[in-house]
């Protein structure tokens, strides 16, 4: 595909903690609608939005993605890695690239993350943010099995990932039927990519999470999408997502896992499409 790209800069923005966010603003050769931010999930990077952006540049939106505190270019920050501190770090994105009447992106733990951002900063979210797509990701019940998150930051595990088909293998129950060896290559070097003790943490941070009190004082316009094949988010927990925001719709996205950006950009920019009218 074509990117329609007018200019694109790749930007830091500084938290209040010392974090330096790497951000990619893309602009596209024809402005016909609102800016759209994304927000990748947990071991990841802004790297995974790459097919979506392209598609979103060609409809004529504005493109802001940025890698969490500890992927990709980021740097950890004092702060640690908290849900709260991610919404925060959403909110300091917002802010300081001076973004109103955006289209919310989130996928898995960037979910996470925009309903940190809309329950916390409520008020300004409300100018800052005119709708959300919110991709295979929970409100709550992801505490994650110590077994589990301590095998995130295990060095045999973090060396096998770096082994291209073991690694794959290892992997291919993130992924939907059928996925495409580029599709299934690109989310191993990404989750291969993200130091092991920042996955890790990841993994360990949700607790107790639950913010589905909190969602239903969210007036936001949502769509929720989640894969039919997801094993890693239940697609039961996202329609718990959109039950709890005030206007929000549920979708299913048929034979995806939980991957979407990599597996169904074109779903994902249909629905960045649909919301960017409302």
């Amino acid at each position: 595909m074509t990117r329609s790209i007018s200019t694109a800069a790749d930007l830091v923005v500084r938290t209040d903690d010392g974090a330096e966010l790497a951000v990619t603003v893309e602009e596209p050769r024809d402005e016909r609608g609102p800016t759209v931010v994304l927000v990748h999930g947990w071991g990841a990077a802004r790297a995974v939005w790459h097919h979506v952006a392209g598609r979103l540049l060609t409809a004529g939106h504005r493109v802001v993605r940025y890698d969490h505190r500890g992927h990709g270019a980021s740097t950890v920050g004092k702060d640690g890695i908290t849900v709260e501190r991610l919404g925060a770090d959403l909110a300091a994105v917002l802010a300081q690239l001076d973004i109103t009447g955006a289209v919310l992106v989130g996928h898995s733990g960037g979910g996470f993350a925009a309903m940190s951002y809309a329950t916390t900063y409520r008020t300004e979210a409300q100018a800052r943010v005119r709708s959300m797509v919110l991709l295979a990701t929970a409100a709550h019940d992801r505490k994650e099995p110590a077994g589990e998150v301590k095998m995130m930051g295990n060095p045999v595990f973090h060396f096998a990932l770096n082994r291209g088909p073991v690694g794959r293998a290892m992997l291919r129950q993130t992924l939907g039927e059928n996925p495409s060896a580029a599709v299934a290559e690109s989310n191993r070097r990404m989750f291969a990519g993200t130091p092991r003790k920042v996955r890790q943490a990841y993994f360990g941070c949700m607790g107790e999470m639950d913010m589905r009190a909190d969602l239903t004082t969210v007036s936001i316009p949502a769509v929720v999408i989640a894969g039919s094949r997801d094993k890693m988010i239940r697609p039961e927990l996202g329609a718990v997502v959109a039950d709890s925001l005030p206007d929000a719709e549920f979708r299913i996205a048929k034979g995806i896992g939980h991957m979407v950006p990599l597996e169904a950009p074109d779903v994902v920019a249909a629905a960045v499409t649909e919301m960017a009218a409302r």
